[in-house]
């Protein structure tokens, strides 16, 4: 049975809220700490991305303030969001991990990496873009705002939609994508509602914005980083991982064909396969 599937949730007191995670996995590789996507909890966690990851290492899924079980409000900035994230990691007792960073959650990464480096070892980043980014969850386009509003599409199914690409590859790995996050029948969280989506929505608006030199930011970053969308991402524009492909100083890009934001769903086995060898490398360069 799956170990993602089957984890019970747990809860930790820190900071004034209580945080709702689930923690499973063994093997001599670092932890690698998951920080989810868009209004995602828990349950957004794909069975076919992280059973592989946790055949070789402690995994941590994590549910920010506001989020699912965990209490508290959902904050408006990516700022914000990282300092519950260190108050969650300092309560743990962690001191040093890896971090799979997917859509919002790499965001969320990449101010963590820069306010305590000593924290991360190594960085995936998923789906996502650097702060003065561009075309970053807009979802009034057309080809998102239809989906959205479809009052056909409930749940899970409104994901198989905006995640992966219409052509029929692409929808019948939404649909299997799904399928597998609907394994879980127990222990779930409750989904996220409009007061969640506003307030992270704010924290994108600010994200886009920047200061002083574009992107500099970035090259203060040494960590080894793998960097991965696809090619036809229409959540988060796959230029914004081109841009952090060119100014991490040691990141290696992987783009899938055919995918939308979802592509590490879409191609779970050959994702697995290239982040867990990432993971494994102890060399300093990013390149495994």
């Amino acid at each position: 049975m799956s170990k993602t599937v089957t984890a019970r949730t747990q809860f930790l007191a820190a900071n004034g809220e209580t945080y709702a995670y689930r923690r499973f996995g063994s093997g001599t590789g670092r932890p690698l700490l998951c920080l989810q996507h868009f209004t995602g909890t828990l349950d957004n966690w794909d069975p076919a991305v992280v059973d592989p990851l946790a055949a070789g290492r402690e995994v941590i899924l994590f549910d920010n303030a506001g989020l699912g079980r965990s209490s508290g409000h959902v904050p408006s900035t990516i700022a914000a969001m990282a300092e519950h994230v260190f108050a969650f990691l300092d309560g743990l007792g962690a001191t040093c991990c890896d971090v799979l960073g997917y859509s919002l959650g790499g965001m969320i990464a990449q101010v963590m990496i820069q306010a305590r480096p000593s924290i991360f070892r190594r960085l995936i980043l998923v789906g996502t873009a650097p702060r003065g980014g561009e075309d970053i969850m807009h979802l009034e386009k057309p080809e998102l705002a239809r989906h959205l509003a479809d009052p056909n599409l409930r749940g899970y199914k409104v994901l198989q939609k905006i995640f992966f690409t219409p052509s029929p590859a692409g929808q019948a790995a939404g649909e299997a994508f799904v399928a597998r996050l609907a394994q879980r029948k127990e222990d779930l969280e409750p989904p996220s509602g409009k007061d969640v989506a506003q307030a992270q929505m704010a924290a994108f608006r600010e994200w886009e914005r920047y200061s002083g030199e574009r992107f500099a930011d970035l090259r203060q970053i040494p960590q080894p980083t793998l960097v991965v969308n696809g090619t036809n991402d229409a959540m988060i524009a796959v230029r914004n991982s081109y841009w952090l492909a060119e100014n991490l100083p040691n990141a290696v890009l992987l783009t899938y064909p055919d995918a939308g934001h979802g592509s590490l769903f879409q191609y779970s086995e050959s994702f697995a396969r290239q982040a867990t060898a990432f993971l494994a490398s102890d060399s300093a360069a990013a390149p495994y």
